[in-house]
């Protein structure tokens, strides 16, 4: 396998655009996993709105699941970006190898404890009685494959950190290809609703997961899956680097938990499904813009950690500025398009006039600030790939608190859809936190950096 990437010596714009266009095409495809399914489930003829609805319950769950992949890939992937810089082909082999035993530990842990508590937790992230069927049968099935799901994310990353940017888009572009023509056969071909969508989405994943391990268990990649070394040193060091990460992510979870059940609570019977079906197609516009700005950041911060182990200071700068006007860009040309043709996006899952209109109102207000939020995530996950990944960590987490205390407190003040506005109040809010906290800490890490005696091992 050609690596297609010199993390040390390519052109930095060059090298952004080939690390951050497949990883941000790939986060994108992945998007289209839960929002293939939401768009088929929702077409379903009598119980489209409703099952759409326990699809949504789901949604926190799946996103929880797939935290827990990234807190071990993207808290792996720079120390191991880091290990390559430095020449250290032992140490990134020990990092890889125990990284994937993490995850598979993680996977059977996972399915057992969301299949032994699936009722309570559905009924507290928004179910209702009309909602709970759909939402336990897609639950149980996606639960019982989520081994598929956390191997294929968690070790993809390790393939885009080595350069082989074009493969890891590869892995989920067959999962994605896959999950689009199942979904028709088992939803509609066989008469399976809600299961068949479930069903179709752990084969698809159960495709990439074995795509993954076929190339990184080749002699083609330069740091392959070994076995043995395994160290909790080096095991709680990456959970360290990956928290961050994983608090975007699984509080990702808790802010649709709040939302959802607010949503319920103070909508009051009869529109309380109706606006967690709205919620649930607001939330899929917003993972269109979110994940796939998650991939830019995330998919080059090998670009900062392998420069930062060489001690290639220029380039790190550069690179900070290249990967931030690229998010930045994104961030612009797609609220533009959800601002100008929201009924249009809505009318992929429905074609009710009262869900249109109120998801088209939804999708406006909720993604108000999304530049302000490139700026959280290329900020943030710069310090991650830089070893930084308590402040990381504390952004994060101030963030999020700010939008679960906003969506609690504006569902309560006026109508429940008011809890809408919480998402850019917190984006604005965190941008502007992020970026102060950067800036004040990125100069004096470059000059501790420069300082180090040469051949000086980081974060051993």
């Amino acid at each position: 396998m050609r690596r297609e990437n010199n993390l040390g010596e390519d052109k930095i714009l060059t090298l952004v655009l080939r690390l951050a266009i497949p990883t941000m095409l790939a986060q994108l495809v992945n998007v289209l996993y839960s929002i293939v399914d939401r768009i088929f489930i929702g077409n379903i003829p009598e119980i489209g709105g409703v099952a759409l609805a326990g699809a949504g319950v789901c949604g926190p769950i799946v996103t929880l699941i797939s935290s827990f992949a990234f807190l071990v890939g993207l808290g792996g992937a720079p120390l191991m970006a880091i290990r390559m810089g430095e020449d250290n082909q032992e140490g990134a082999e020990r990092i890889l190898a125990n990284c994937t035993v993490m995850l598979g530990v993680l996977s059977v842990v996972l399915t057992g404890v969301f299949l032994a508590f699936k009722q309570p937790l559905l009924m507290a992230f928004g179910a209702s009685e009309a909602t709970y069927p759909y939402a336990n049968t897609y639950l149980t099935i996606y639960a019982s494959g989520s081994v598929f799901a956390i191997l294929a994310t968690g070790l993809n990353l390790f393939i885009t950190c080595q350069g082989y940017s074009t493969l890891g888009m590869i892995t989920v572009l067959i999962g994605a290809a896959m999950n689009i023509v199942l979904d028709p056969i088992f939803i509609f071909g066989f008469h399976m609703g809600v299961a068949g969508a479930a069903i179709a989405t752990v084969i698809s994943q159960a495709c990439s997961c074995l795509f993954v391990l076929w190339v990184l268990f080749s002699k083609g990649v330069r740091v392959r899956i070994h076995f043995g070394g395994y160290q909790w040193r080096i095991m709680k060091k990456v959970l360290l680097f990956g928290l961050s990460p994983f608090l975007i992510n699984a509080t990702d979870s808790v802010v649709l938990i709040a939302l959802n059940s607010c949503l319920q609570r103070f909508g009051g019977p009869g529109e309380g499904d109706l606006l967690v079906t709205c919620a649930t197609i607001v939330m899929s516009c917003m993972q269109l813009i979110s994940m796939p700005m998650l991939g830019i950041t995330s998919g080059t911060q090998a670009i900062l950690s392998f420069n930062y182990g060489a001690k290639k200071l220029d380039r790190i700068k550069q690179g900070e500025k290249v990967i931030l006007a690229m998010a930045v860009l994104f961030g612009a040309i797609m609220c533009l398009a959800v601002h100008l043709f929201p009924q249009q996006f809505a009318r992929i899952f429905t074609s009710d006039p009262t869900y249109l209109e109120l998801s088209a109102w939804g999708i406006r207000a909720y993604t108000a600030c999304v530049i302000p939020m490139a700026f959280q995530y290329t900020l943030v996950d710069g310090l991650t790939a830089l070893g930084v990944p308590r402040a990381a960590v504390s952004l994060s987490l101030f963030r999020k608190g700010v939008l679960f205390v906003m969506i609690l407190v504006l569902a309560q003040v006026g109508p429940a859809q008011n809890a809408f506005f919480a998402e850019p109040i917190a984006d604005l809010v965190g941008g502007i936190a992020s970026t102060t906290v950067f800036l004040l800490i990125f100069p004096r890490l470059m000059k501790k950096r420069a300082a180090m005696p040469e051949g000086q091992a980081l974060y051993s």
